[in-house]
């Protein structure tokens, strides 16, 4: 199959890319965005259509998220777009062109799913992350005794504290009520695994109100102008992460040793050992290793799903303890292939217990491996993708 891939520069497209090559697919990639993001949508059309008129003629065009250009494109020339949804929010699927014939779309959140499905139910599917485990034991295989030493850790997280992400604290809260309320909402929703109800708790006056104190998100004239949803997850979603985050990590720096990677400000974890940016595709799955520890934080706004980083910590051998979603025990058996917590008092129990059951630990870890490389290869996961895209399962005819 010859595939055109529309890149943008996310973390995922790498191992995406690679497996549609190592599964003998021809992938051709338009790279413009990547190193230009101030693209009008005019010099997107004009790019794409350009490369679906050449000489090659292309099954599919694939991207990581969702290009309402591409879309549009694609929907003319009638070639099958497919747009693997990793992140939440992503707000172009407020866009109309989620109706677009010809789209593809995969969505890793069952909630996200729910939502949007009936927009185009032959063209919108549920489909789970995966990790490439190839490579991953490829860069596992070759670790170095300097850089065993250099990345071994008791307890480690990787990622953004969400302070650089979280336009809510630009509200000043000149409505007392309202500043009460929504930071009310924040705490309850902090102390609850497993069901988001931010959206569900806000009034079309509350939103109006919140949208008079900050600079709100503004809608592509042609799209479903969800102020409400924009407000719950763009601002109050990400609030609610940062807050869980930077909580949470300083409650663990004070109790363990933690390493801490990431480019956010620091300053609120002195106890941390922060080691910087990871790079993501030679030190990552390596720290993830060697880590005896691996935590993560479900981003608030990716609802029910399970996240890339539980994917590729699993696919690295590594050991998990993250927060509750729904979706994971339909994937795994928790307390035999990764573990959870529902709250902060659970979460340091646990870093304890397993710190010191040290071979309980490891055999989550491998159970937990073993099952992400039988189960949930990206090869395989990319077969599934490819055959609801362009077999028998709603396929643009």
């Amino acid at each position: 199959m010859n595939i055109l891939f529309y890149r943008y520069n996310s973390i995922c497209e790498p191992d995406v890319i690679s497996v549609l090559r190592r599964l003998g697919h021809r992938v051709d990639e338009v790279t413009d965005e990547m190193s230009n993001k101030s693209l009008t949508p005019g010099q997107q059309v004009r790019i794409v259509r350009a490369a679906l008129t050449g000489s090659v003629r292309y099954d599919l065009v694939f991207s990581i998220n969702f290009f309402p250009v591409v879309s549009e494109v694609c929907n003319i020339v009638r070639i099958p777009y497919a747009g693997w949804i990793v992140d939440s929010p992503v707000m172009e699927l407020y866009s109309h062109s989620i109706r677009n014939r010809y789209n593809r779309i995969f969505m890793f959140d069952m909630a996200l799913y729910e939502e949007f499905h009936g927009e185009n139910p032959d063209g919108i599917f549920y489909l789970p992350l995966a990790s490439d485990t190839v490579r991953l034991d490829g860069v596992i295989g070759s670790v170095t005794d300097g850089e065993r030493e250099r990345f071994k850790a008791e307890v480690s997280f990787i990622g953004s504290l969400y302070t650089e992400k979280c336009p809510y604290n630009r509200f000043e809260g000149r409505n007392k009520y309202l500043k009460g309320y929504l930071d009310g909402l924040i705490e309850a929703q902090l102390k609850v695994y497993g069901y988001n109800f931010l959206e569900e708790c806000l009034s079309d006056e509350q939103v109006e109100a919140f949208k008079s104190e900050v600079p709100f998100y503004v809608f592509p004239e042609k799209s479903e102008h969800n102020d409400r949803a924009a407000m719950a997850h763009l601002y109050l979603g990400n609030k609610v992460t940062e807050q869980e985050r930077l909580r949470l990590l300083k409650a663990v720096s004070d109790n363990f040793r933690l390493d801490l990677y990431t480019g956010s400000d620091v300053s609120m974890l002195p106890n941390a050992n922060h080691r910087g940016l990871a790079k993501t595709m030679t030190e990552m799955p390596v720290i993830f290793n060697l880590s005896k520890i691996n935590l993560n934080f479900t981003s608030k706004p990716i609802r029910t799903g399970i996240p890339q980083r539980i994917w590729d910590i699993m696919g690295a051998g590594g050991f998990v303890l993250t927060n509750y979603q729904n979706e994971l025990a339909e994937y795994f058996e928790i307390g035999r292939e990764i573990e959870v917590f529902t709250d902060e008092k659970e979460l340091l129990y646990k870093i304890d217990y397993y710190l010191s059951h040290e071979d309980l630990r490891k055999e989550i870890a491998e159970n937990g491996y073993e099952k992400v490389k039988r189960q949930h290869s990206l090869e395989r996961r990319l077969g599934q993708l490819l055959d609801m895209a362009m077999g028998n399962n709603g396929a643009a005819q």
